[in-house]
């Protein structure tokens, strides 16, 4: 075909596909439809006019589009890779790993009982070996991501029921080309019943292969797109090259899964890239990536639905009897997954709990596309396979789809609008109209000021103002007395907006870059998981999601781990940092919040509610600074650096918005802009490093710090800082048991313990000691020792104590003052 022909072609494809979408509006139906049905539409209207014996003036563009060279390895190779690839780096991955567990068992475990069910049911039927019923059963085991996920963005589906379900379509596509690979290899090659073993034995292979390819080749990508931070361009077409050269490695050369590779790249990309990407850098190569997944999508469906009549041209009327135990068999597979795994995976607190309409619209919403038609083309066009089998494949899996695409596709929105799921709840209609009371408001006084400014008709402007108030009026009236809402549901809408707010100051300092992107991706993570635990749990939702932010994570427990008991501090090091920085934003952005109270909420929900939310806010506030007080004494001096950092990154934020507010002003030339953006930039590149926290130089501090240790010169304290040995303890953690023999004495550096034996309590806290007295009398513990906050403790060995206690009279006179305190007799002269 004639190079020219296909360029314009496509041009005319690419222009259905803009047109796909407000058509898709205007019918309330999937764009996935309204494509398919253009599609068939193009290719029907083709066929019609090239057997039609009316004209022959249309025969060249028929046969230019039914010649156009489709063939599934276009699809295998070129779109898929896109496909997959835009989802995987666009999804909410972070939020997805806190339900990785129904996830991943739904995903593979769906795609699993789906061929089966479809295999088996065929098998009886169809005339084919069971392998090949199987190979169809992988074929229709696919299902469109894209038209999943739209029923939830149409519907007030809760947030972590969408994740799940976007994550699970995701996946599923992974899995069962897996096993379209798997199957497809023993029919091509005539193997109608392999060993159970071998079965067992190849598709993990292809996952765990295919997903370390992936992971590998991430990797070393963002090595290098790290490296091309001042080209913007250079690390797109890096990332562009990334999911094709990782798919045509797993698949043509280390016979893996490509598409299980392409996905673990992506997500890999995704979870890293924002700690080694600039801001700007990663809204590019998402921006792009989305665009190019528009085109794929649109693309592959348009392609794939003009094969539809050439793959249905041998139709026989029993073949529409296999078309309908697909169906069926599909269904009902898809039924068992949602009404009997999903309730398992609630009562075992994997999952959240999905309401039967949701449950109903996610088994109808399972629509099929140009993936199961390009797995069937790859079938059909090999020369390995029977015939038969080939038609067989080709109709069913087509007739499958155009039953999904064209009876449950058109019917979506009935079925949703019939569940009674595209209504909002009571509490969602009630934030929504505060969210329209308070925006109205905020115009209000804008367009006032403005127009005021600008020097406008005074009757012309009381008479627009009084117009609008009597707008802003009716909306903060039904915000305030409409919804008839309890104290407790206004408490809730006001901790929403709130969390909502948090989540707003955030971005703000991401976009002005105070907050690292890494950080910021982790917060945001947070913030929208304090709205979620808010919208379900109310006001205890909001404080146990607060707390749980503030707790140690497992990383941080077994870096601790690791600095305790193999003397291993890197990762320790990082993870505290990190945490310091992480606290000392919450506590400036908690700060703010005060006013949006004030300004905001209380304007809705009434002086009362702003009251108790102020109380609330303030607790928070009260828990955040407390663990921040407690790394300060942990680690002193190292939030002042943090501090320093941050008024500095705020100091450049506003130089910047200077410099661009005077070259729209015409002040300044874009060439002096230029010079000075240059130094902004340069400042910026050495603040974005943040300062190290090195633990050595921390405990040379604490021992400093240490009144015990006052009186020592500088070269003493280092050199007992160089014998001490630093331990961080949880709250709860046990330092020592009852009936250990002491080897070493411990000093708190910061935090407090509690000593307890029989009936007696003691509590010990900063600046003091224990495990002395035991160590010095040779004998047993006779009581336990645990720490009750997080503490920093310095410890000593028994041999260099003895001979620190020798030559240091302050350390002597404590250990004296100790032992007379808890009534315990010794003599310090035979030390």
């Amino acid at each position: 075909m004639d190079l020219v022909v296909i360029v314009a072609l496509v041009a005319a494809l690419f222009a259905v596909i803009g047109l796909s979408e407000p058509i898709a509006d205007r019918l309330r139906l999937p764009a996935t439809v309204i494509l398919a049905m253009m599609g068939i539409a193009i290719a029907t209207a083709a066929t019609l006019l090239l057997h039609t014996t009316l004209t022959d003036a249309f025969n060249p563009l028929a046969q230019a589009i039914l010649a156009l060279p489709i063939r599934s390895n276009l699809f295998l190779y070129v779109f898929l890779p896109t496909l997959i690839f835009q989802v995987a780096l666009s999804i909410d991955f972070r939020r997805m790993l806190d339900d990785w567990v129904p996830i991943l068992v739904l995903s593979v475990v769906a795609v699993v009982v789906a061929t089966l069910a479809v295999g088996y049911a065929l098998y009886p039927l169809a005339g084919m070996s069971l392998m090949a019923c199987l190979l169809i059963g992988a074929i229709v085991s696919t299902t469109d991501p894209s038209a999943v996920v739209s029923i939830f963005r149409a519907t007030p589906a809760p947030q972590r029921l969408a994740r799940i379900v976007e994550g699970e379509s995701l996946l599923n596509d992974a899995a069962a080309i897996a096993l379209f690979g798997l199957f497809f290899a023993y029919v091509a090659f005539g193997i109608p019943t392999p060993q159970p073993a071998d079965l067992l034995f190849h598709f993990p292979w292809l996952v765990l292969g295919g997903a370390f390819i992936g992971w590998a080749a991430a990797r070393l990508a963002l090595t290098g797109l790290a490296q091309l931070g001042d080209h913007p361009l250079g690390q797109v077409s890096v990332s562009v090259a990334l999911p094709y050269l990782v798919y045509v490695l797993a698949e043509a050369v280390l016979n893996v899964s490509g598409v299980i590779a392409v996905v673990t790249a992506g997500l890999t990309l995704n979870y890293l890239a924002p700690g080694k990407l600039s801001p700007p850098s990663m809204t590019k190569l998402r921006d792009t990536w989305d665009l190019l997944g528009y085109w794929a999508s649109g693309m592959i469906f348009v392609l794939a639905a003009l094969l539809i009549p050439r793959l249905l041209a041998n139709l026989r009327p029993f073949d529409l009897v296999l078309i309908a135990v697909t169906v069926v068999a599909a269904l009902l597979a898809r039924a068992l997954i949602l009404f009997a795994l999903f309730p398992l995976l609630t009562k075992l607190r994997a999952s959240p709990k999905v309401e039967a309409p949701y449950r109903l619209a996610i088994m109808w919403g399972g629509l099929r596309g140009a993936v199961t038609l390009a797995l069937a083309l790859a079938v059909t066009e090999s020369f390995r396979v029977s015939p038969d089998i080939k038609r067989q494949v080709g109709i069913i899996a087509t007739g499958f789809t155009l039953f999904t695409l064209l009876v449950q596709g058109t019917t979506l929105r009935l079925v949703i609008a019939r569940l009674g799921l595209d209504r909002l709840s009571r509490l969602d209609a009630a934030l929504s109209a505060q969210v329209v009371a308070v925006a109205l408001q905020s115009v209000r006084e804008s367009v006032t000021g403005a127009a005021r400014d600008l020097g406008l008709a005074r009757e012309t402007l009381r008479d627009e103002v009084k117009r609008f108030a009597g707008r802003v009026d009716r909306a903060v009236q039904i915000a305030d007395e409409g919804t008839g809402l309890q104290d407790r549901d206004r408490i809730t809408l006001g901790l929403v907006a709130l969390a909502g707010r948090e989540r707003d100051l955030l971005l703000e300092g991401f976009r002005e870059r105070t907050i690292p992107a890494r950080l910021a991706d982790r917060m945001l993570i947070d913030a929208d998981r304090l709205i979620e635990g808010t919208r379900n749990g109310g006001r205890l939702g909001y404080l146990n999601t607060a707390r749980r932010r503030l707790r140690a994570t497992r990383g941080l427990r077994m870096a601790e781990f690791l600095h305790n008991r193999l003397r291993l501090s890197a990762p320790l090091s990082s993870l505290t940092a990190e945490r310091f920085e992480q606290l000392v934003r919450q506590v400036l952005i908690l700060k703010e919040l005060h006013g949006f109270i004030d300004t905001r909420i209380r304007r809705i929900h009434g002086k009362r509610v702003a009251e108790l939310l102020h109380d609330l806010l303030e607790r928070r506030l009260e828990e955040t600074e407390k663990g921040l007080d407690g790394l300060r004494l942990q680690f002193p001096g190292y939030a002042e650096q943090l501090e320093r950092r941050l008024i500095r990154q705020m100091v450049l934020a506003q130089e910047e918005r200077e410099y661009a507010a005077l070259v729209d002003d015409g002040l300044i030339g874009p060439e002096l802009r230029q010079v000075l953006m240059a130094d902004i930039h340069e400042r910026r590149t050495r603040l974005a490093l943040r300062p190290t926290l090195d633990l050595a130089v921390q405990k040379t501090e604490l021992v400093r710090q240490f009144p015990l240790f006052a009186d020592m010169d500088e070269g003493q304290r280092k050199h007992l800082a160089a014998q001490l040995r630093t331990v961080y303890a949880a709250p709860g953690e046990v330092l020592m048991r009852r009936g250990d023999t002491p080897r070493r004495v411990w000093f708190i550096a910061s935090g407090a313990v509690e000593l307890s034996r029989a009936s007696q309590v003691v509590r010990l806290g900063r600046g003091e000691m224990f495990g002395h007295l035991a160590l010095l009398r040779r004998s047993a513990r006779r009581g336990q020792i645990s720490a009750i906050t997080h503490c920093t403790l310095l410890t000593l060995d028994e041999s260099r104590f003895l001979a620190l206690l020798r030559r240091n009279a302050a350390l002597r006179q404590a250990v004296q003052e100790s032992a007379e305190k808890r009534g315990v007799a010794i003599d310090l002269s035979e030390v």
